[in-house]
Parts: C-alpha cells; sequence; structure tokens
C-alpha cells in the first residue's frame, strides 16, 4: 500500500511517532545539529539550506502547518530559551574552530551558517527552532523540493525495514508482542468456552449458531463478520482469527460473550426450554440494546486501535471502520516494537513457572 506523505497527516504521524524508526533515520540519513535541552536543535535557515529552497518556503510551511510542525517540535525561541541556545551555538562554533575539527560530520552543518548569519543569529529577538522530528516532518510536507522528496522515499524504505528486522516479516502476529496479550488471550479463551457451553445448554441443536452468533459479536464490536475480517488481513483457514486480535478487542470479546451467556441462561431459566436459532438472534440485539450505553466508549477505542493499528502495522485496510483512523501513538510503538514488546514463545517460556503452578492449584 502505497503512501504519499505530503497529503496524509495520519502517516505522517505515525512516522514521527516511530522513535525506532526515527533513530534509525537519524543514523542513516545524518544531518545534525546543535544539542539542546537534550534533543539536537536546527534553525530556519538550516532547514531551508539542506532541503535547497527558500526560507519563505519554510515560512509558508510553517503558517500553513504550524499545528502540526509544533506537535513534531518546532518551536518559537525568545527570551531566557533563546539566549540560551545563542549562547551554545557560539561556544559550538568557537571550539570548533579552535579544534580545527572542521571537518566533523557533527559540527559540519553548523559551520555552514556565514559570519552574517551568525552575526544576524546573536541579533535577533526570536529565532524559529527545529527538533529533528520537525526536520524530518518539513521534509514530509515540502512539494518542491527534490532532496525532499529523496528523503521522504528513504524514510518509508527504513520504516519498512525497521518493522521488517523487528518482525521477520511476521506483522500478521505483532500484537502478540506486547505483554497484555497473552493474559487477556487467556481471559478470552476461559469466557469462550462460558460462552460455548451457553449456546449447547440453552439453544436447541443448529450447527450455524456458533458461527452465526460469533459473527454478531463481531460485527458489533468492528463491523466485520469473520470471513471479512480473513479476508482483510489475508489469513488462511487453518488460522485462528483471534490469534491476530489486539488485547483491548478481545478484553471487550470476552465481555461480549460473558454478558450474552448470562442473558441466555436468564431467557432459558424464565422460559423454562431452550431457545430457538431466531430466538437467540432475538435476544442478542435485545442484548446489544440494553448494553449499548455502557459499551459505546470500549467499543470505539477498540474500533480506532484495530484500524489504525493494522493499518500502521500490517498495511490493512478496515474499509468498514475507516473513520475511526488515527495515528498510532509513541506508546503503542514501543509497546509492540519496542523493549516491552516480545515474541510470544519466548513471552510463555519466560511465564511457564506461572503457568505450572496455576495448573497445580
Amino acid at each position: 500500500m502505497s503512501k504519499d506523505l505530503t497529503n496524509s497527516s495520519i502517516d505522517r504521524k505515525n512516522i514521527l511517532n516511530n522513535n525506532i524508526a526515527i533513530q534509525e533515520v537519524y543514523e542513516q540519513v545524518g544531518f545534525y545539529g546543535i544539542k539542546h535541552d537534550g534533543k539536537y536543535r536546527f534553525t530556519k535557515q538550516q532547514v531551508a539550506q539542506y532541503y535547497e529552497v527558500d526560507i519563505r518556503t519554510i515560512d509558508r510551511l510553517l503558517e500553513n502547518h504550524k499545528t502540526e510542525l509544533e506537535q513534531s517540535g518546532y518551536e518559537l525561541y525568545t527570551g531566557q530559551k533563546l539566549k540560551s541556545y545563542k549562547e551554545q551555538v557560539v561556544d559550538f562554533v568557537k571550539l570548533a574552530k579552535e579544534k580545527g575539527d572542521v571537518h566533523d560530520i557533527n559540527v559540519v552543518n553548523i559551520l555552514q551558517l556565514s559570519e552574517n548569519e551568525l552575526d544576524s543569529l546573536s541579533k535577533s529577538p526570536q529565532l524559529s527552532i527545529f527538533t529533528y522530528k520537525a526536520f524530518l516532518n518539513v521534509g514530509m510536507l515540502l512539494t518542491g523540493s527534490e532532496k525532499a522528496q529523496k528523503l521522504r522515499s528513504a524514510i518509508l524504505d527504513i520504516v519498512i525495514d525497521v518493522l521488517n528486522k523487528k518482525l521477520g516479516g511476521k506483522t500478521k502476529y505483532i500484537n502478540q508482542r506486547e505483554e497484555e496479550f497473552l493474559p487477556s488471550a487467556i481471559r478470552e479463551y476461559n469466557y469462550r468456552q462460558e460462552f460455548t457451553n451457553a449456546l449447547d445448554f440453552y439453544i436447541v441443536e443448529n450447527k450455524f449458531k456458533y458461527g452465526q452468533l460469533t459473527d454478531k459479536i463481531y460485527k458489533s464490536i468492528f463491523k466485520e463478520n469473520a470471513k471479512e475480517y480473513r479476508q482483510i488481513l489475508k489469513l488462511n483457514s487453518k488460522e485462528s482469527v483471534r490469534s491476530t486480535m489486539y488485547s483491548e478487542v478481545l478484553d471487550l470479546i470476552a465481555g461480549y460473550e460473558n454478558g450474552y451467556a448470562n442473558s441466555l441462561k436468564t431467557e432459558f431459566e424464565k422460559s423454562g426450554r431452550k431457545l430457538s436459532l431466531s430466538e437467540a438472534h432475538t435476544l442478542f440485539t435485545t442484548y446489544e440494546k440494553l448494553t449499548e450505553a455502557t459499551l459505546i466508549p470500549l467499543r470505539e477505542k477498540a474500533r480506532s486501535l484495530m484500524a489504525s493499528r493494522d493499518l500502521a502495522f500490517r498495511e490493512a485496510l478496515h474499509e468498514k471502520l475507516k473513520d475511526y483512523i488515527n495515528e498510532v501513538s509513541t506508546e503503542d510503538y514501543d509497546k509492540f516494537l519496542g523493549e516491552r514488546s516480545m515474541d510470544l514463545e519466548k513471552r510463555l517460556e519466560d511465564n511457564k513457572d506461572v503457568f505450572k503452578r496455576l495448573k497445580d492449584r
């Protein structure tokens, strides 16, 4: 699925929120600035020089995309913050020249500032300053710069490469890498047993009841039945649908299964007989309406997480959920790709003693 970063703010934010990919971009692309307050900073002049555009082009971007660029780290320095930055730049340049270290890649871009520019820097009452992310954000927005176009292409290649290296190409099961997947999968499995038992005990024998009522739950939560979900994620007939679902979705499915199973039991006890499949469908509609107000916030969250993560991580578009697509947060990237993430097999191995204790209870 091709991405046009110049037109998609969500795609831009997804990349900028991916700190693992950004670090790789930094190492491969370079462009170094002054480290100030823990981050590399660049002046508007430096950014314009890098992309080989007139500084007025950067001004127009700031005017048209100010909020987005501020979110990615752009700031207008004034007062004490500006004074501190100016002093750091002057000290940096002076020290580099004294050491004769002008070929070091970390100082080349700073020393490209002419004497007039340094003089202007010292006199300016305010200064447009970009972090590395804001610098990349500019490159994602610029349409008239060949360097920006090449940078966008490099960024997209690096993002894909990072994802493949981290996951070994197995994006289908990226959901299993977060800490909460395993306990959520176990909980959902237990409630699934209660759900299927309820279908056995309280609905007359019918081979279609399991699939049809499971699809009722799926469609209520994320608007797709199991077949549609399989097609979107390209799952074969032997691959488990729920093994690809995120923990939040599994928790909500468990809630539906438990609540509906209880409704079946109540209706069975009230009528003193098993329900027909059509009556079970009607009961589900009633259950759905009764729980609507309670479940709306959880359902909205589940839809947004599924649609957004699958588009970013799996390049899978849930057409019926496209209105719920948002950027993937930095926390989510860390959850699925960072140090907290882990292959399910390794997590199972690390927790085998816990499972043994549970089994021996």
